[in-house]
């Protein structure tokens, strides 16, 4: 089987030319890197114009293996062959790597690009993707692929690190800022034989190095560092100009430079997703579910040809699936294929919950938790589900719930662009104060299963926290009809109390301010009520399948 990885573009602050020096300086040997034992060059060519400069490299890794691996395998270390492409003219770099050990038995490819980022001519982009194919490997087949997942792991967070500790090695040294490749005249004639070469560069494979090397690396070798030696000599430091659009103004404050980059990476991402922009509006990922995020995106736009979801509900559904791909995909799959066919999309713009729903039905918004999540109040035990029920139909509520959950997953957004970090869900406060066994009616019953499948298939991980305060002796049956259908994960998310338990040290203060709890719950927040939205914060908040299917049970 073959596991591929994607990581997400990681953006340098600096400009190419900058980065590039930097990246020169990892060779032949990096102490940053203890794995990376050395290189060896095999083939240097410059073109006459200078523009394209191709390099091939053959590396010594020692691999972190268990020791039995490595004596059954022969070896201590391996050996992997390099392709490295400079385009001064188009600013790329595009890197090459395959194993040259054990090449029969397990097939790792790599390729790595760095290049301008889209929108400001000072910042590089770097993206890296990766593929492996064990075939077989001495009956150790699951333990190298592990290896091979630590290492990736270990290499996208140290990649950045290394190239940032040699930039910032070169500013040291004064070299500010290194002035783009330009052609002259006589340059653009041989443009064309320096674009085929370029394209060429494929058929030249890595094993072919020691040939290559025999045609003289070592002059090509002397040739390259006195290139690079008047590349530091020309350097010349960075105008004010040129500084100013590198780097964000320093009279800004904090909160418009939060609203400014938020803004900024979700339109620069409509195509790519920056590691910067994830970590900001997504949240932590580990490199292996970075990669896994970014694969499910590219699958979806290939697929999907118009329109997308955002990467947060992307990314829900992944999370639902314990972010295996595949799963991930045909569940968000499936319900896109329901949000098209019911018009969901569309539903805020139109809808508005019948009067009976206005006047009866007791849940609304209500301010935000200690931890920025938008809350939702709902007070089931003053519901009348029966009279709901037969006032409105169940389609009616049905429709009612979903434009609940889609309010919240927007408003979730329009939080994280706020505040500057990821809100995702809610946290709901369920009060079941004279929850009776009248909330068991059968029709109800079946509504309410109907909701839990509806919701869980298409808002996933959408709730945060919920809160039952003053559970009665009842709520135990309930919770036995209900809890088989929910989720496991979103089980543990689930804090019950019975009596008064909620108001003491270890209750609902802990999670909400007592400024934001309502009064009939022993807070601070007095005339609350509930359900009428006149009265409430219209702040984030998203609802989950359990708090939505107590609501008509």
């Amino acid at each position: 089987m073959v596991h591929k990885y994607q990581s997400p573009v990681r953006v340098y602050k600096y400009p190419f030319e900058l980065v590039m020096a930097a990246y020169e300086r990892r060779f032949p040997i990096c102490k940053m890197i203890p794995v990376f034992l050395g290189s060896e060059i095999l083939y240097d060519h410059t073109s006459d114009g200078g523009a394209i400069h191709i390099i091939h490299r053959k590396c010594k890794l020692d691999v972190d293996a268990p020791y039995i691996l490595k004596k059954l395998a022969g070896v201590d270390y391996v050996y992997f062959m390099q392709c490295n492409t400079l385009d001064r003219r188009n600013r790329t770099l595009k890197i090459e790597a395959h194993n040259e050990s054990f090449a029969s038995r397990v097939t790792v490819n790599e390729t790595c690009i760095y290049s301008v980022h889209p929108e400001n001519p000072n910042w590089t982009c770097f993206e890296q993707s990766a593929s492996l194919d064990v075939k077989s490997f001495f009956g150790f087949e699951n333990t190298l692929e592990k290896i091979a997942m630590k290492q990736y792991t270990i290499n996208i967070k140290k990649g950045k690190e290394v190239i940032e500790y040699y930039i910032n090695e070169l500013l040291k040294e004064n070299i500010t800022y290194i002035p783009p490749w330009t052609e002259s005249p006589t340059d653009k004639e041989g443009a064309n034989e320096e674009a085929s070469l370029a394209k060429g560069v494929k058929a030249i494979s890595c094993q072919d190095g020691n040939a290559l090397a025999r045609s003289g690396s070592t002059s090509s070798q002397e040739s390259r560092k006195s290139d690079g030696q008047a590349h530091i000599e020309t350097t010349t430091p960075m105008t004010e100009e040129q500084r100013l659009q590198a780097e964000p103004s320093s009279v800004e404050t904090a909160e418009q430079k939060v609203k400014k980059y938020v803004k900024t990476e979700l339109s620069v991402n409509s195509g790519k997703l920056e590691a910067e922009y994830i970590q900001r509006c997504l949240g932590h990922l580990t490199p292996v579910q970075e990669s896994q995020l970014v694969q499910l995106r590219q699958c979806l736009q290939e697929t999907h040809k118009g329109k997308i979801p955002k990467d947060a509900h992307i990314l829900r559904f992944l999370r639902a699936r314990q972010f295996n791909i595949e799963k991930a995909r045909e569940m968000l799959v499936h319900s896109l294929a329901w949000r098209k066919l019911h018009n969901i999309d569309h539903l805020l713009e139109n809808y508005q919950p019948s009067p009976v729903i206005q006047k009866y039905y007791p849940g609304g918004w209500h301010f935000s938790d200690k931890d920025g999540r938008p809350m939702y109040i709902l007070r089931l035990g003053q519901m009348d589900v029966k009279g709901l029920m037969k006032a409105v139909g169940e389609e009616a509520v049905l429709k009612h719930v979903i434009a609940v959950n889609e309010e919240g997953v927007r408003r979730a957004a329009t939080a994280t662009e706020q505040l500057g970090y990821p809100v995702s869900g809610c946290t709901c406060i369920m009060d079941l104060e004279n929850l009776s066994m009248r909330h068991l009616w059968r029709p109800g019953i079946r509504a309410l299963l109907r909701i839990i499948e509806m919701v869980q298939a298409n808002y996933p991980e959408t709730m945060g926290r919920l809160l039952i305060v003053r559970a009665p002796r009842v709520f135990p049956v309930l919770w036995t009809l209900v809890s088989p259908f929910i989720d496991e994960n979103t089980r543990t998310k689930f804090m019950i109390f019975g009596g008064n338990d909620y108001q003491g040290p270890e209750g609902i203060t802990e999670f909400i301010d007592k400024n934001y709890i309502p009064d009939f719950l022993g807070g601070d927040c007095f005339g609350c009520k509930s359900g009428e939205d006149s009265e409430l914060e219209t702040t984030v908040n998203i609802l989950h399948p359990l708090y939505l299917l107590l609501h008509i049970t």
